[in-house]
């Protein structure tokens, strides 16, 4: 007998036994903790049981990881004060502050974003300003003050994804044009379509920029304000193309614009 059930009633014996029947009898279930069960003999040290079709399931998750494409990923060093209010108007989460470091992330399909969410956010003390999920793509701004947290959360990101920036999708330029002089119906109607940013006056110069993907018309907005004395008019980072709207004096209108396309070249290259 048993030392430890010599002292035990002829019930507690009984009902131990069963017990110890049931422990052996048992099928181990996927992440089970399992200590003691291997004899006397053991440590009693814990493990997890993994089985095949535990194993298939996260072989199947990580092939979904692995299979989301990267179209947008922008850092911007250090938020401008009008795009940062601007993207204040329209965040759903943190508020940006303008000498904020910046992440902009796009993936296809849309609901990927929120693994991508996740893996950003629980890499770094990053905060999300914004999350956008539509059918085809989604997107996500990361903002903190020390710009070495939103690069750590963007090379973890990239990881997770076995992906690189190299492999982002390339920016095309649909539509760029400077148009000067504006007339006074025309301002009101920009004025009337695009509440979020400044408005435009008659005679300001505008510069108007229209790329694929969206999000890419942040960074051409970012250093076109570095570069320049202009107003921010309108930003638009999500959709199927991005569209940016800036106005001022035709000089610095000009200037912003090379800023610009100097922007979007880099990205290419």
């Amino acid at each position: 007998m048993d030392s430890n059930l010599r002292y035990l009633s002829a019930d507690d014996r009984a009902s131990s036994g069963r017990r110890a029947s049931l422990q052996s009898r048992r099928p181990l279930v996927t992440g089970t903790e399992v200590g003691g069960l291997l004899g006397q003999g053991s440590s009693g040290a814990s493990c997890v049981i993994t089985t095949d079709s535990e194993g298939r399931r996260l072989a199947r998750q990580n092939s979904h990881v692995q299979s989301i494409e990267l179209r947008t990923y922008i850092f911007l060093d250090s938020l401008q004060p009008q795009l940062a209010a601007y993207m204040g108007t329209v965040s759903q989460g943190f508020l940006p502050i303008p000498g904020d470091a910046c992440l902009w992330l796009e993936v296809s399909p849309g609901m990927a974003v929120h693994r991508v969410t996740d893996i950003a956010l629980k890499a770094s003390t990053v905060r999300l300003g914004q999350m956008v999920v539509e059918r085809a793509f989604g997107s996500i701004a990361l903002y903190h003050r020390d710009q070495s947290n939103v690069l750590h959360s963007g090379d973890v990101v990239l990881e997770a994804i076995g992906s690189s920036v190299d492999h982002r999708s390339r920016c095309q330029v649909t539509w760029t044009e400077i148009i000067r002089a504006i007339n006074p119906d025309h301002a009101v109607l920009i004025n009337r379509q695009n509440r979020r940013g400044s408005m435009i006056q008659a005679g300001m110069s505008m510069f108007i920029l229209e790329t694929e993907p969206a999000g890419y018309v942040l960074i051409a907005a970012n250093e076109a304000e570095k570069a320049s004395n202009i107003t921010v008019v309108d930003v638009k980072a999500v959709g199927a193309f991005g569209r940016l709207t800036l106005a001022g004096r035709e000089g610095d209108v000009e200037e912003a614009a090379a800023a610009a396309m100097r922007a979007v070249a880099q990205i290419n290259g």
